[in-house]
């Protein structure tokens, strides 16, 4: 039987700072749940604040969008490595 997934996109929503703030606050209140993987999925710009915010959480990093080439000149894109490379 698979785990369920609850994911947290973010859309549009939260800076680096406010980001950091809110994982600080929402690791403690679900520090107790279990049987369920749990994900939040940040803006770009936020990505990196809340991997580093995350770390040892056990929460998931996502990211909302991906493209689906390793790399080339497409504005606004993100790569999948790219990703990876930030945590996701």
């Amino acid at each position: 039987m698979r785990v369920p997934l609850i994911a947290g996109n973010w859309k549009m929503y939260k800076t680096q700072g406010e980001a950091t703030k809110f994982v600080a606050d929402f690791v403690g209140l679900i520090e107790d749940v279990a049987g369920v993987e749990v994900a939040l999925c940040p803006p770009f710009t936020a990505l990196a604040a809340t991997a580093e915010a995350l770390r040892g959480s056990g929460v998931a990093l996502g990211a909302q969008d991906c493209f689906w080439l390793e790399e080339g000149a497409y504005t606004g894109q993100v790569a999948p490595r790219m990703l990876v490379d930030v945590g996701c």
